[in-house]
């Protein structure tokens, strides 16, 4: 009789490299958001683009609740199941719980988009067509959360780059060509509506094609889940779904409160401008989303060996984070003012937005892994503790400062509560895991990284008398050389080997 084969490896730093190197290339198809959404504002005027940003923050917002948290529920148990049947049930069970609220929940909105169409303020141009518009954006619900779970489930299976390049590069270039055809046609209004409905229908297609590389589709239509996988997915997904409702409150719920609290085409405007300094400071996710994307599966996947090997890859990960993403942020601080003249001179009422928001993703982005590993790895209940001090903390905050802090107070009091909310489960980890990522060399990659980022905003500030794309330029630059002396100088040889033929090419070694 044949020997069986021996067990696979624990992942260590090199497969965590390898996936958020491929990770973060595919999201490099999120620089088409630097295009699109300045395009969006020429072509339909902010007041639209400010009820666009409302509407999609609503859908954004009620999928992460709607999905009843099948999404990260993947991220758990698609990596520890046996065979192909358990991880066909399991894809069957999230689509189904994940998909019918979902559905209900556009048909009724669908439904009653007249009453919804009252409380939303809007330029006077915007309001005839208001009611259709709700009417018909309401099932981009069932087909962004049918993306959400798919691109999950592909992810669950390390396939990082095809989700991401599918999510990011193609749904929006498809997005960006429709609105574009669409203003040209003189569609107005729902012009914009229309180009997200069509681009979200594609990625559907797109996305179950994807889908049929990695799970046999045949299982997931033919045979139905077990007891035991359809509990564990559902609590899974329970488990972590406050945590993903409050990240998605901190992202989505500000335009729709300033929108309700100003009247008219201002509360669109002021929606508006938050939307865009939101965007601008999300351009340091890139670097979050992609080791988080990569930390769950392989952290639920290592744990099964030996929770020291948890700890090296979370290591490595904060680490190498802490040197890519401080010039990011630097980057954007420091050229705020010349990436707001994009969306033109109103937008430039949005730069202490901006700046703060853009700060606050640096801790997102370093203490961001814990929340990762702690959704595949510790109890159910832990994730609700970062979440509700979180969201406390913004709440409180959000009430001292509003109405009157507008915009401001609105950055202020998500910016503490996205901190807090991140910082948490780094001391959780420490607590009951007894993990943490700041081992040596940790002090060594954020001491350069520190030096390089306060570099890059001196230099920022002796090139604002410049012409706003000439410092647009510059910038680029900045970032591209900051990143590589953080990398040359922050980290050691021992990180710098784990990323392989990339650190070579660089000329990091």
């Amino acid at each position: 009789m044949s020997s069986p084969p021996p067990p696979e490896p624990p992942p260590g730093s090199r497969q965590v490299a390898k996936g958020a190197g491929t990770a973060l290339l595919a999201r490099a198809g999120g620089v088409i958001e630097i295009v699109s959404q300045p395009l969006y504002v020429w072509l339909f005027g902010l007041p639209t683009y400010g009820l666009y940003m409302v509407l999609w923050s609503a859908v954004n917002l009620v999928e992460n609740f709607a999905d009843l948290g099948m999404t990260s529920a993947l991220q758990r148990v698609v990596p520890q199941a046996k065979d192909d049947a358990e991880r066909a049930g399991a894809l069957r069970q999230a689509m189904i719980l994940g998909l019918l609220p979902c559905i209900l929940i556009a048909l009724a909105a669908s439904l009653g988009a007249h009453w919804i169409a009252e409380i939303v303020n809007v330029a006077p141009k915007d309001r005839d067509r208001l009611a259709t518009g709700i009417a018909l954006f309401a099932w981009a619900l069932p087909f962004w959360a049918y993306v959400e779970i798919a691109t999950s489930a592909l992810r669950a299976r390390k396939a990082f780059g095809p989700e991401i390049r599918l999510r990011v590069m193609w749904e929006q270039l498809l997005r960006m060509v429709a609105a574009i055809v669409l203003a040209a046609l003189g569609a107005g209004t729902l012009g914009l509506l229309i180009a997200h409905l069509c681009s979200l229908a594609i990625t559907c297609i797109f996305s179950t094609r994807l889908l049929a590389r990695y799970y046999r589709l045949d299982l997931v239509l033919g045979a139905s889940a077990t007891p035991t996988t359809t509990a564990h997915t559902l609590y899974a997904g329970l488990s972590v779904l406050p945590s993903n409702i409050v990240s998605r409150l901190f992202a989505d719920a500000p335009p729709l409160i300033l929108n309700l609290m100003i009247p008219g085409a201002a509360g669109a405007s002021a929606a508006g401008l938050f939307a865009i300094a939101r965007k601008l400071a999300s351009g340091v996710q890139l670097i979050r989303q992609a080791f988080s994307y990569v930390m769950a599966p392989l952290a639920s996947e290592a744990v099964r060996h030996d929770i020291r090997h948890v700890a090296e890859i979370y290591g490595f990960a904060t680490r190498l984070t802490i040197v890519v993403a401080t010039p990011v942020v630097c980057t954007i601080a420091g050229g705020g003012r010349a990436l707001l003249a994009l969306f033109g001179s109103p937008a430039q009422a949005a730069y202490a937005a901006l700046a703060l928001l853009t700060f606050t993703r640096l801790i997102e982005a370093v203490a961001g892994q814990a929340s990762a590993i702690q959704s595949v790895i510790s109890r159910y209940h832990h994730p609700l503790v970062g979440s509700a001090i979180g969201l406390g903390a913004a709440l409180v905050i959000g009430w001292l400062l509003l109405p009157q802090g507008g915009m401001d107070g609105m950055a202020v009091a998500v910016s503490v509560g996205i901190a807090l909310s991140v910082l948490t489960p780094m001391v959780q980890l420490w607590v009951h895991e007894r993990i943490h990522p700041f081992a040596p060399p940790f002090a060594r990659a954020a001491g350069v990284a520190l030096l390089v980022g306060a570099a890059i905003l001196l230099l920022s500030l002796l090139l604002s008398p410049l012409h706003h794309l000439l410092r647009i330029g510059i910038g680029a630059l900045l970032l591209i050389g900051g990143i590589w002396l953080s990398g040359r100088f922050g980290l050691a040889e021992a990180d710098k080997l784990a990323l392989g033929k990339t650190a070579r090419k660089l000329r990091l070694l």
